[in-house]
């Protein structure tokens, strides 16, 4: 008997705020609530000793289906991300598989139409949907892990410039860039940027994509 598929497919990044380590993988579930931490040994053996508390999760894209997911999850835990020495990920995304750019760019796209598709035409998956983003924009909101700036009537001699433009720069590549999965939307005269699974809470509302 065929494995039933599971309701919800999501790519998550989940960072240890101790050392800034971080952890990209795919979970597929029924249940958005389920506390799930990632299965790799590097980010098990750091939930252990540091505790969940000390580990943020944000769910970086939403799949219809796990395959989707599976492709979206090879294209970004690559051996550039394996090569970053801040990455917990041991393995290649997607298990092991290998495909050209061309295939993992039509599942991507070919998931992101149906998954949009299934949040307009599901009344059900929708509100548990909505529900899920609401609690976890307001839980972020709440707790706001922030960090306060202590160089106040500090100043950069021009080489230590130079040397954090360069750092800067590698740092913030890929996945670790602090604009990653996050786009522009306006309505009317308005504009605003929102992370990528937050737009389902904007469209239909007059909100596009894009910028005026």
């Amino acid at each position: 008997m065929a494995r039933k598929e599971k309701r919800f497919h999501y790519l998550y990044k989940i960072v240890n705020i101790k050392n800034d380590k971080y952890y990209i993988g795919m979970h597929s579930t029924d249940n958005l609530d389920d506390g799930y931490m990632g299965g790799g040994k590097r980010i098990t053996n750091s939930v252990r000793k540091h505790g969940k508390d000390s580990h943020t999760k944000e769910i970086l894209e939403y799949f219809n289906d796990r395959e989707s997911l599976r492709q979206r999850e090879i294209e970004l835990v690559n051996e550039d991300l394996l090569n970053d020495p801040m990455c917990m990920n041991l393995q290649p995304g997607g298990g092991g598989g290998l495909v050209n750019k061309n295939h993992m760019e039509k599942f991507t796209k070919a998931g992101a139409i149906a998954f949009s598709n299934k949040v307009k035409t599901d009344p059900n998956f929708r509100k548990e949907l909505l529900e899920h983003i609401s609690k976890i924009l307001k839980k972020t909101h709440s707790e706001g892990k922030v960090r306060y700036d202590t160089f106040k009537d500090k100043h950069h001699t021009d080489d230590s410039k130079k040397l954090i433009s360069e750092k800067n720069k590698i740092a913030q590549l890929g996945t670790k860039n602090s604009q990653f999965g996050t786009f522009w939307i306006n309505k009317d005269t308005e504009i605003k940027k929102i992370k990528s699974h937050e737009f389902i809470l904007y469209e239909g509302n007059g909100w596009k994509r894009g910028r005026k």
